[in-house]
């Protein structure tokens, strides 16, 4: 087993390098071809286009894994963790909102109250009726 997780990762190294050796020389071919014609900026070597490449990533995109084509994990607010994922998301737990119980939905409610009390937001109004006069 501990030999198929080493030849997996080798091989995924080998493809990142490969992949990164390819996208660095295709921008580098694209800077010296644009730029000093465009702009009468510098030509730049390999090794300049890879650091350029990393810088940017780091500058622009930071260090968060993303997923292929840029997907991955979004967190404001049209990310996956407000609407994709959690409890008043499409994948709670395996539950549809509107296939738990009134139990269930409660027990959410009043995890969501406790959070928002948390971050110093005022605390909602309470509902003399109970939670079933709401659904």
């Amino acid at each position: 087993m501990k030999r198929f997780w080493l030849a997996r990762a080798l091989k995924f190294a080998v493809i990142l390098v490969i992949a990164l050796g390819v996208v660095s020389a295709i921008a580098m071919y694209l800077w010296n071809w644009l730029v000093p014609t465009l702009f009468s900026g510098p030509t730049i070597t390999y090794w300049q286009t890879l650091g350029l490449l990393l810088l940017s990533r780091l500058l622009l995109g930071g260090l968060r894994p993303r997923g292929p084509f840029g997907h991955g994990h979004r967190h404001g607010p049209f990310g996956h963790r407000h609407f994709g994922h959690g409890p008043f998301g499409r994948r709670m737990h395996g539950k549809d909102w509107s296939h738990m119980t009134r139990e269930e939905r409660h027990k959410i409610r009043e995890h969501l109250r406790n959070q928002r009390r948390g971050f110093g937001g005022p605390p909602p109004a309470r509902d003399p009726q109970g939670p079933e006069a709401n659904v």
